[in-house]
């Protein structure tokens, strides 16, 4: 009989310790919940916007037209110009960021000193938080004249200089990613290939950089998507003509870039110009969603072989 205050003790702290677990398992649940929930609202958003929006025009000319003009009283609705705008930028952006993310991922991963460490990385974490207006001003202010002094031909707005500047803007979200991944790697992988004779240089390259190439793919899926979705740089620097080019020497318009025309612009709400943007915002959320599975396969193909 002495034991069961015990015994009673004891099962009451389970059922106390079993509550909280629950209770943080619910609120756990509910975070995961928003952010579903969240995505399944923008997703249901542009669908259902842009049903209304294709009521009016076919998806056919919507996809084939060379032509985008929904502004203008001669309106053409092909999102090609949009899109030929966004890939060139990214495209432009991707080939800055994506080496010099990577060389600076290698460096502090395997080369810099802490002393080193601790001054470059808030550098990048700086240079990773300076507004996006910022950097388009400072693409048209600054890089687009430099530009012009090796390309005089250069036109004021061009996908050339917002380019560049937005591959500097997403150089430390990979450099960031891309380093993490690499630390992440067994000392002992390194400490195998130095007994093997291998130098610093050849281990980070042949042993550090492929032992960690998923994490580095999924930095490099980062900055993909943060390319496609750059908004202010490309409307201030690149221009905001909608222009079927691949020059990246030439002005052009993103589908980012449009959309924040028309939401800032007097165009009255369920006019088929409006409801444009809903269009383009699906097709926008499309491309991504095919770099991001393209992606996975091949973080999922890497993962699988090393």
């Amino acid at each position: 009989m002495s034991s069961t205050p015990h015994v009673s003790a004891r099962f009451a702290k389970n059922r106390l310790r079993n509550t909280k677990e629950l209770i943080i398992e619910i609120i756990l649940f509910f975070a995961a919940f928003v952010s579903v929930a969240t995505t399944v609202g923008i997703i249901w958003v542009l669908v259902s916007e842009s049903l209304h929006f294709f009521e009016h025009v076919s998806f056919l000319e919507f996809v084939t037209d060379t032509v985008w003009t929904p502004l203008f009283e001669d309106a053409h609705y092909g999102i090609l110009p949009l899109l030929a705008g966004t890939l060139t930028t990214s495209l432009v952006a991707l080939s800055v960021a994506i080496p010099l993310g990577t060389i600076i991922a290698i460096y502090l991963s395997e080369f810099a000193n802490h002393r080193v460490r601790e001054v470059v990385k808030p550098f990048l974490e700086l240079l990773g938080g300076v507004p996006t207006i910022v950097y388009g001003y400072f693409a048209l202010v600054v890089i687009t004249p430099l530009l012009q002094i090796v390309f005089p031909e250069l036109p004021g707005f061009s996908m050339l200089s917002a380019g560049l500047i937005m591959g500097i803007a997403i150089i430390p979200y990979i450099s960031s990613i891309a380093e993490d991944a690499m630390r992440a790697v067994p000392m002992s992988m390194r400490e195998g290939s130095y007994a093997a004779g291998a130098t610093r240089f050849q281990t980070a390259l042949r042993v550090v950089f492929p032992a960690a190439l998923s994490g580095i793919l999924s930095a490099y899926i980062l900055g993909i998507s943060r390319a496609v979705g750059e908004t202010m740089i490309v409307a201030v620097a690149a221009g905001m003509q909608p222009n079927l080019t691949i020059n990246p020497m030439e002005p052009a318009q993103t589908i980012s870039a449009y959309i924040v025309q028309v939401a800032l612009g007097d165009l009255p709400h369920g006019s088929i110009g409006y409801q444009s943007i809903f269009a383009a915002g699906l097709a926008l959320m499309l491309l991504t969603l095919i770099f991001n599975i393209l992606g996975h396969l091949i973080r999922k193909r890497f993962r699988e072989v090393y």
